[in-house]
């Protein structure tokens, strides 16, 4: 079991099958603010979709390409973190979150992408860690620039977002940057 204290309030641990009511209720109750900028909640419209999407996430941990943990703030499930890919011939980890939207505002998730990339550029030994956000999202947007990752460049529509192109900006973090 992956389990990764953060500090005494903020813990993440692998996705379980026993985890899926609660982050389906949590997807469910966050639904419209999250669909503003995830491209995924018109597939997840039932309890078997996230206990899906969990299955599929632990055959990938298993294999090494990607870390699905569910977000616990005083210990409770609040949101989902992780790395959406390893690329472990590149060494190289993009960061993939969402946080419930009563849980926004109080640090949490600055903290996790700052723990996930210690974990990658530490522990796994990777080299580079990226997180890429819709140019417009600027919640999303200020995390890594908080942690000061470099801005490397913008994608141009690199999401389809139900009915229209988003553009990504795509930051960076290298190993040897890191402290």
């Amino acid at each position: 079991m992956f389990i990764h204290k953060i500090d005494e309030d903020l813990s993440l641990k692998l996705q379980e099958m026993r985890d899926a009511e609660r982050i389906f209720e949590l997807t469910d109750a966050s639904r419209d603010y999250l669909k503003e900028w995830l491209p995924w909640l018109d597939f997840t419209t039932k309890l078997q979709d996230t206990q899906d999407f969990i299955k599929s996430g632990s055959s990938n941990f298993v294999e090494g390409k990607s870390l699905g943990a569910v977000i616990l703030y005083q210990w409770e499930i609040v949101g989902i973190a992780g790395f959406n890919n390893i690329n472990h011939a590149n060494k190289t980890a993009y960061i993939g979150y969402w946080l419930g939207h009563e849980y926004q505002g109080n640090g949490i998730m600055t903290r996790v992408a700052k723990a996930l990339t210690d974990y990658a550029l530490k522990d796994l030994q990777l080299n580079k860690v990226e997180i890429r956000a819709a140019v417009d999202n600027h919640k999303s947007r200020s995390i890594p620039e908080r942690l000061g990752y470099t801005e490397e460049g913008t994608i141009r529509q690199a999401e389809w977002l139900y009915d229209h192109y988003v553009d990504h900006v795509v930051y960076g973090m290298l190993a040897s940057e890191w402290e």
